[in-house]
């Protein structure tokens, strides 16, 4: 019986915090510990939420030898120098997403990872979660038929401060789009058929408040099974219970109406309709993430979080934002 995986997160931030709460919840045989530029900051994550070790520095964790992997939970533009430094150190990695900047940077991990022969697991939390797991089943058992539209709604007004890193396109590597809406282009893309094209259009309004990114973004796609879509994203419309919202799946048979978050699920196709409840337990997908990062490390395989999933949402990402600048 194998022992248990002894990680160190990177980064003690807002993230690092999250990742935290949801192992606590669940033991699946993974040992924390905790690395921050600040000492103190490391040593107060790591009696919080029960670690084993703290580190003053990246690098102290990722080349001692009592640690297995690490978890990169800083902003996007430190993710690559820390991937590659953490695969020189023979350490697998699991990077928050959006992982890294560029198609090239995905490229050049996916080399280095293969030479290394270690496992990077991208971060997408949203692609475990109950939810999309009950979208997939009734997409693959053609409960609504043939597909025509599909039409995702994410929209709550949640503001950052002027002191958020996020504020600033050289930390976080883009807008409010780039750094959190690539969670549900991922959604839109994981359910089966596959997004083959994508068009984006940004509201050209003037930012107001201490929050000076652009927040909100369109984005119109094309299926490879005839389909098309839209993905409707803003964090700066006010939205009922700051943050309820509705999306749909459209088909020839029938319509699924969704919970964006995943609190349910009503089908509406052959037969009477059924309102489905996939799941409040991990309604975030942190455990299965772990779960299958533990099993592909464990198991010397690629986690489905794979970075080949991933290059494929990035490609789809420079193409939004290469269109929206036409």
């Amino acid at each position: 019986m194998p022992g248990p995986l002894r990680i160190a997160f990177l980064g003690c931030g807002f993230i690092a915090g999250v990742h935290s709460q949801h192992l606590q919840r669940n033991h699946i045989g993974i040992v924390r510990s905790y690395a921050s530029r600040d000492l103190a900051k490391a040593q107060r994550f790591c009696r919080r939420y029960g670690g084993h070790l703290s580190y003053g520095d990246y690098t102290s964790a990722i080349q001692d030898p009592a640690v297995d992997a690490v978890v990169i939970a800083v902003p996007p533009r430190f993710h690559l120098g820390l991937t590659l430094q953490a695969l020189d150190a023979g350490k697998h990695v699991l990077v928050e997403k959006p992982a890294y900047l560029t198609l090239s940077d995905y490229e050049q991990v996916r080399h280095v990872s293969i030479q290394a022969r270690r496992v990077v697991l991208v971060g997408e939390n949203d692609h475990y979660k109950p939810l999309a797991n009950c979208l997939r089943r009734i997409l693959r058992e053609d409960t609504i038929g043939q597909m025509i539209f599909a039409q995702f709604t994410t929209l709550a007004k949640r503001l950052k401060l002027r002191t958020d890193w996020r504020n600033s396109e050289l930390l976080a590597g883009g807008d409010a789009f780039f750094e959190e809406g690539i969670h549900w282009l991922h959604l839109a893309n994981s359910l089966g058929p596959k997004i083959t094209s994508a068009h984006g259009y940004r509201p050209n309004l003037p930012n107001q408040g201490s929050d000076s990114r652009a927040k909100s973004m369109m984005v119109a796609f094309r299926y490879n099974n005839a389909a098309v879509g839209s993905l409707h994203y803003s964090r700066e419309v006010p939205s009922l219970f700051r943050g309820l919202r509705l999306s749909k799946i459209y088909g020839r048979k029938g319509i699924v109406t969704f919970e964006s978050n995943g609190a349910f699920v009503l089908v509406r196709g052959q037969g009477l309709p059924r309102l489905l409840f996939p799941g409040f337990r991990d309604i975030r997908g942190y455990q299965a993430m772990y779960r299958d990062f533990i099993a592909a490390i464990r198991q010397q395989r690629a986690p489905e979080m794979s970075l080949e999933v991933a290059i494929a949402d990035q490609v789809l990402l420079e193409q939004i934002y290469a269109t929206n600048a036409e």
